[in-house]
């Protein structure tokens, strides 16, 4: 995207643009290295592997655990996610989620559901999309296996006690599994220090990886089942899939180009520090809602203090629906946003937005205060048309 008149604001789905070592080391390995890890003794395989040991070993880093083998990558957080539930639930498990919660986790607890494995009780949360940990307490039973919760919701930005919950996931005998889609890479994520046993994430949002990279952490001691199985490149001799990690949940070969591109981005956060990374979002958090405030007509659900929440908002505008929203920010302002329900069906019935959705605006790390203006300018813009647009419609009546 080379046009300076356009402004990407859907950093919510995925980040873009990437840094500039994201692209050099994608670029580098398809032009260079071009092997498959773990399958050969030459030197472009040896270095493959090496890729991969380096992005397993920032990651590490970054979520400040010991064992970097005990990361496993994944498509993406649904991927992740799926591992992640599929591979810890067994039959007759209670698991407790919220209604913030994604469809990557919402789904694959249904389908076990609707296939009589498993039981759910989702817990709703407060307008702002605030899960009470009480609530959370009193849904747990003795049969409960598993507490999965969104760090931040892909909707309203807002961020759970994690680890409160987790403190009490851990009390009932039970699991923690974060989602950690709009966080990790965003601010500290730290499973040790929060009690997460489980923390997927996507390496292509706020890691600022490319599509199809993700990763699942599997804290020391938890085992989990497979859900698929294949070559590894390790213990050939034995039809059945290896027991170490990662190998265990690895099958098949990676995708080098897209962890190139991760390895090369976690390089970048770390470099910068991720305090930082999250004092920069949070200015831009605090000018948006500061500056929403002044919009006539303008809606902007979630929390209203700025510490409660990602860059992430879901916003609604007087005399439009946020598909229109969305295509005249898009058309008469260069500005790209998202519009709907985001795959988050329980989180728009919370902030009562449903059937259409809203309209989100999300920041990433590489937005600045500027494009925040240029954000809030155009909705005020819009603000303006819409009631010079009544005004004249009411006189002429």
């Amino acid at each position: 995207m080379n046009d300076p008149r356009r402004l990407y604001l859907d950093n919510a789905a995925t980040t873009f643009p990437k840094p500039e070592a994201v692209y050099r080391a994608m670029d580098r390995y398809n032009r260079q290295v071009g092997a498959s890890a773990g399958r050969g003794a030459y030197a472009e395989a040896i270095e493959a592997g090496q890729i991969l040991d380096s992005c397993r070993n920032r990651l590490r880093r970054l979520l400040g655990v010991e064992d970097a083998a005990r990361i496993v990558f994944t498509l993406n957080a649904t991927d992740a996610l799926n591992l992640a539930l599929k591979g810890v639930l067994r039959p007759g498990d209670h698991v407790v989620t919220t209604w913030m919660d994604h469809n990557s986790v919402l789904r694959p607890l249904r389908a076990l559901e609707e296939r009589g494995l498993i039981t759910v009780t989702r817990v709703r949360a407060s307008g702002e999309g605030l899960v009470d940990p009480d609530d959370v307490e009193r849904a747990l039973s003795a049969k409960t296996r598993l507490v999965a919760v969104v760090h931040a919701s892909n909707v309203t930005g807002s961020l759970q006690p994690i680890e409160r919950l987790a403190e009490l996931a851990h009390g009932a005998g039970a699991l923690c599994l974060v989602d950690g889609a709009q966080t990790v890479g965003a601010r500290p994520v730290l499973p040790f220090e929060l009690g997460i046993d489980l923390l997927a994430f996507p390496g292509h949002k706020a890691l600022m990886g490319p599509l199809g990279t993700g990763g699942l952490y599997i804290r020391p001691g938890l085992d989990l089942a497979t859900v698929r199985e294949g070559g590894t490149g390790s213990r050939s001799e034995d039809d059945r899939q290896p027991g170490e990690l990662p190998d265990r949940h690895e099958a098949g070969s990676h995708n080098l180009p897209g962890l190139a591109g991760l390895d090369a981005a976690v390089g970048v956060l770390l470099e910068r520090g991720l305090e930082r990374v999250q004092a920069h979002k949070l200015e831009l958090t605090r000018a948006f809602l500061e500056g929403a405030r002044s919009v006539a007509g303008l809606t902007v659900h979630g929390p209203a203090r700025a510490e409660d929440r990602e860059p992430v908002f879901s916003v609604r505008m007087e005399g439009f629906e946020p598909e229109e929203l969305s295509a005249t920010l898009d058309r008469n302002f260069g500005l790209m946003t998202r519009s709907g329900l985001h795959c988050a069906p329980l989180a728009h019935r919370t902030i009562s937005t449903l059937p259409f959705g809203s309209t989100r605006i999300s920041f990433g790390a590489l937005n600045s205060i500027e494009h925040v203006e240029a954000a809030v300018s155009a909705l005020a813009s819009i603000s303006r048309s819409r009631r010079h647009t009544t005004e004249w419609a009411s006189h002429e009546g």
